[in-house]
């Protein structure tokens, strides 16, 4: 039967796992940078409480490799999702991960207006996990998710089934080891048509939804960028084909950096405008590629997830190929 308390209602909560490639660092830091379990801030106010081979320690407790962590705080309903059995495209599944092609419009992960329906209730029931279950001894953090794609950007994300997994794959991020590579189609031509965009990101101080580039301020941001093609529509409206790639992990980076160059992503109602000769044109981007290792293995894999149907209507429409 399901809990059908308020969503304010505290219920208790419990995490286990162990430090991998901890360094030394903090446990309150180690959890919420590396395992990204919950922020430093949502630790204290969910009175969370930890436990370091079994005796209880602070949250600033310093860790070391090997170290068995036993987390418990005071959660909501909210928190504890259930399995969604939902349309999803699978590149790739084992008993550590799962890599999807995440349809545009589908939502990472639960959260205000969107507490069902998302990629980690999908994920969580392709692992025939629950976070409503009696032993929670495997179960990943944030149900299993290690990295985010914006609802309306599609492809390539992978996701944690178990703890150790989500710690392992984490760190690689965390690390910048996992390579990601985006395909995006541009209002305009980039000069020049391969480069790097380095600068600091904030949130916008006249719309808080918003982040924008700033020149001291807020957290650094590096994205390269190449051009794969690009056409003429009309009177010199010109537009492109290019090949993204993060190089850190801001929240709309390269949405933004795109928008920075004068050649805002087609499509995006945030950073860009409606298009008058695609006005059917959705935010056009989309994860082509991740290079990451998995659990257990010495070897980098390469995941990729195919066009979407929407780029190849756009180049169709523009007389481009695929």
């Amino acid at each position: 039967m399901k809990d059908r308390r308020s969503r304010d209602t505290p219920i208790p909560a419990h995490w286990t796992g162990m430090a991998v490639a901890c360094r030394g660092e903090r446990a309150d830091k180690y959890l919420s940078e590396t395992l990204k379990l919950m922020t430093r801030s949502q630790l204290k106010a969910r009175n969370a409480t930890l436990k370091v081979n079994g005796r209880e320690e602070k949250l600033s407790r310093k860790l070391k490799e090997g170290d068995r962590l036993e987390l418990s705080w005071e959660s909501t309903p909210s928190q504890s999702f259930d399995p969604e059995d939902l349309e999803v495209s699978i590149l790739f599944e084992n008993s550590n991960v799962i890599v999807f092609d995440k349809a545009q419009g589908m939502v990472t992960h639960p959260g205000a207006g969107h507490w069902g329906g998302t990629l980690a209730n999908a994920a969580l029931f392709r692992a025939k996990l629950s976070l409503d279950m009696e032993s929670k001894e495997a179960l990943p953090p944030r149900g299993g998710i290690v990295h985010r794609l914006d609802k309306d950007t599609s492809g390539v994300i992978i996701v944690a089934k178990n703890a150790d997994a989500h710690g392992f794959l984490a760190e690689q991020f965390k690390q910048r080891l996992a390579k990601k590579e985006y395909i995006a189609i541009l209002r305009g031509f980039p000069a020049p048509e391969r480069g790097r965009i380095e600068n600091y990101l904030g949130r916008d101080k006249k719309d808080r939804k918003k982040f924008a580039i700033s020149e001291k301020e807020g957290k650094h941001a590096l994205t390269d960028y190449r051009i794969l093609k690009s056409w003429t529509m009309g009177e010199g409206s010109r537009y492109c084909v290019a090949a993204l790639y993060p190089r850190t992990g801001r929240t709309h980076q390269l949405r933004i950096h795109m928008a920075g160059l004068g050649c805002p992503i087609l499509g995006d109602p945030i950073y860009g405008k409606k298009d008058a000769r695609y006005p059917e044109a959705t935010l056009m981007l989309h994860a082509r590629r991740l290079k990451i290792r998995l659990p257990g293995e010495e070897a980098w894999r390469v995941f990729s997830a195919p066009m979407p149907g929407r780029f190849k209507e756009i180049l169709a429409k523009a007389g481009q190929s695929g």
